[in-house]
């Protein structure tokens, strides 16, 4: 499977846009952005106080008494937010505070300035919705609409009627977000943790091939070895035969292991093709990718060299196109040399900077030409396209994959 560094995804990410969503945030910049973007759309209900206090209708010590009051309540909620939304969140008794000192900053300053300050209950749902536990959030949402209500009663009921329902609605739709935040996270955490295992997995079972391989023949070598030993002063010409089945079983052994460490190294077209799924999701590319190849009679040396070239191609599309969409086909096609199989992958981005072919594509095309392939890579109208033809052996159906 192809596994793209840091400084790859980083890479991309700094060329494309500004928030990328379903992508773990790679810089310090681009996860502050994302955290200006959801939790300052949400500032724009602060309108009504701060027009309260700009019109002049309170006196000089209500006015300053206002702003402070104003500001000490948005820097609490930017910081519970700014922190829920970060690695390490507040602890339960401090969230529960400061969502209760908001909700009474709130209280205080719409009864001691007026109805225009009713808005700011909806920050106090928004938070009950986004820090919270779901099971807490159910009725502390409620609770403070309930208060909003009671509060609208000394000040304005018809303006405290009108923000009911939008209170309530906003802390539950945030409940939801807050819901599929997590279920993210912990999916992108399992995501990880099967890939590792898959990685240890690998491992172990290369570790037990090489000793099934080894095993026996090291055993072999060390017993004809000892005789051989043995053997040397009365008997020289028996130990030379025993040195040439050691010097017969090793040559074998090396060959045994050469061809294991071919076969792990050999990669597979349908693992190339779930590693560009995550690779291009992962860069923030709109992937469309074939489901299960069917590869059935195509020679491994055709299926090595097509996954071979979708790596290169995948990985170029992540690095320099610049795009947002990347298509890749899979067909069978019958030609005048026999039946092929046709990989081709296009992106609608500009390119990379260079006038002529780099190393990958040079590589690629001497690596398909020993497979019987051939490789073709240029600018189409909307982007760029390579594809890669090799050998599949005999199809059924002669015109099906056209």
């Amino acid at each position: 499977m192809s596994v793209m560094t840091d400084d790859q995804l980083t890479e991309k990410a700094r060329g494309g846009p500004p928030i990328a969503l379903g992508r773990t945030a790679r810089t310090t910049g681009e996860l502050w952005r994302r955290k200006v973007l959801w939790i300052g759309v949400w500032l724009v209900f602060l309108s009504s106080p701060v027009h309260d206090l700009v019109s002049g209708d309170h006196t000089t010590g209500g006015t300053v008494a206002g702003w402070l009051g104003l500001a000490v309540f948005v820097t609490v909620y930017l910081s519970l937010l700014f922190r829920d939304m970060g690695a390490a969140p507040y602890p339960d008794r401090l969230v529960a505070a400061l969502i209760g000192s908001m909700a009474v900053l709130a209280t205080v300053l719409c009864l001691t300035l007026g109805s225009a300050w009713l808005g700011l209950y909806c920050y106090v749902s928004v938070a009950c919705g986004m820090v919270l536990p779901l099971r807490v959030a159910f009725w502390t949402i409620p609770g403070t609409a309930a208060v909003m209500l009671l509060v609208g009663l000394r000040t304005d009921e018809d303006e405290a009627l009108n923000l009911l329902l939008l209170v309530l609605l906003i802390g539950f739709a945030m409940t939801g977000v807050s819901q599929l935040v997590r279920t993210t996270v912990e999916l992108r955490k399992a995501r990880a943790t099967v890939a590792q295992l898959a990685a240890n997995e690998e491992r172990l079972r290369l570790a037990r091939d090489l000793h099934d391989l080894l095993g026996h023949s090291l055993s072999l070598i060390t017993l004809k070895s000892e005789l051989a030993g043995r053997m040397l002063p009365g008997h020289p010409e028996k130990a030379a035969e025993q040195v040439a089945d050691i010097e017969q079983v090793s040559r074998q052994a090396l060959v045994d292991v050469r061809e294991a460490v071919t076969g792990y190294r050999r990669p597979r077209l349908a693992a190339e093709l779930a590693g560009a799924q995550v690779a291009l999701t992962a860069a923030g590319i709109i992937a469309v990718i074939p489901a299960e190849p069917d590869l059935d009679d195509v020679p491994e040396e055709s299926e090595s060299a097509l996954a071979w070239t979708l790596r290169e191609a995948i990985t170029n599309v992540v690095r320099h196109s610049g795009g947002a969409r990347c298509t890749v086909d899979l067909v069978r096609r019958q030609t005048l040399d026999g039946p092929v199989l046709e990989l081709s992958v296009e992106d609608d981005g500009s390119g990379g900077s260079g006038k002529g072919p780099g190393n990958g594509l040079t590589g690629l095309t001497e690596r398909l030409e020993k497979a019987g392939g051939t490789l073709e890579a240029g600018r189409v109208r909307r982007g760029f396209r390579l594809t890669a033809r090799v050998p599949a052996g005999p199809v059924p159906d002669v015109g099906s994959g056209s």
